[in-house]
């Protein structure tokens, strides 16, 4: 599995000229200053990976626009394609959801990572497993794999460390590298499905890069947020300044607001008071990357 950097037509990734198949996931708006800020550029930018009979597999997209735009590539470099909604689709079935694929269709367990997108995450797997053809993977395998998943940095719970022993009962430490309109909304419906089920009140650690948008990812927290604290990313220069990520938090309605040194005095700070609390960190890969290499 070879994940693209960036874009797509002009990736490294696309040494690899005869890949079992591709896929494109839901498009957001990022790497402005590389991909523009229209998704229907982005999209055919994305759409560079495919490759002549090769299956291009289509997940759902945030416009009709976008969805266009990556079936008249598939088609115009003769790629078979794989569109969510057509050729392959997924439904809620209890706790968990029914994928319907080009070759089997199975009901599922959710999988063991935190959010419902990463039902839709899955079902893009496993039609590109599908889809591929020339090896196979059973149902038993998928299960297994649906289970045992896990994908560092993204809604990732973390249980024990420095960090977390700073935490008060009760309290709960989550990271999430999230830096896009997409991930603000990930975590945007995590928090709502949090408050939904009466948890405890819901803090953040926020750090980003100054190429970065801030508020496409606060918007979406913003209703759910009780207190957030601003950081610096540790040994990144291109990090945004915490008064500005201050400022953008405010300006879509975050109340409690502050800067904080460190992840660290921002985490001591938000469970000094104690009683059960959330505390997510989130807004960046490289912060998550610092996170996780400082917490051990």
């Amino acid at each position: 599995m070879i994940e693209v950097g960036l874009g797509g037509r002009y990736d490294a990734t696309n040494v690899f000229a005869r890949p079992h198949a591709t896929a494109v996931t839901r498009i957001s708006f990022d790497h402005r200053q590389f991909l523009g800020d229209k998704l229907a550029g982005i999209a055919a930018e994305k759409a560079g990976i495919f490759k002549k009979a090769v299956p291009a597999i289509v997940s759902a997209q945030p416009s009709d626009e976008a969805r266009e735009v990556l079936v008249a590539e598939a088609v115009a470099v003769g790629a078979p394609i794989f569109l969510h909604g057509n050729n392959w689709r997924i439904a809620p079935v209890g706790t968990g959801f029914r994928y319907k694929g080009p070759r089997r269709t199975l009901n599922l367990p959710p999988p063991g990572l935190v959010g419902r997108h990463q039902g839709m995450n899955a079902a893009t797997a496993l039609t590109m497993i599908d889809a591929a053809g020339g090896f196979t993977v059973d149902d038993s395998a998928v299960l297994r794999g649906l289970a045992a998943v896990e994908w560092p940095g993204r809604l990732q719970r973390l249980r024990h460390g420095p960090l977390v022993d700073l935490l008060s009962p009760g309290t709960e430490l989550w990271l999430d590298g999230a830096h896009n309109d997409s991930g603000g909304e990930v975590l945007g419906a995590q928090a709502r499905a949090w408050r939904e089920a009466g948890d405890q009140p819901l803090d953040v650690v926020f750090g980003i890069l100054a190429s970065k948008e801030p508020k496409e990812v606060l918007a979406p927290l913003a209703p759910y947020v009780a207190r957030l604290r601003a950081v610096p990313i540790p040994d990144e220069p291109a990090a945004l300044p915490a008064e500005s990520v201050v400022a953008a938090a405010r300006s879509v309605g975050i109340g409690d607001v502050d800067a904080a040194d460190s992840v660290g005095a921002a985490v001591a700070q938000l469970v000094a008071q104690g009683g059960a609390r959330r505390v997510l960190i989130c807004g960046s890969l490289y912060l998550a990357g610092s996170v996780l290499a400082e917490n051990g």
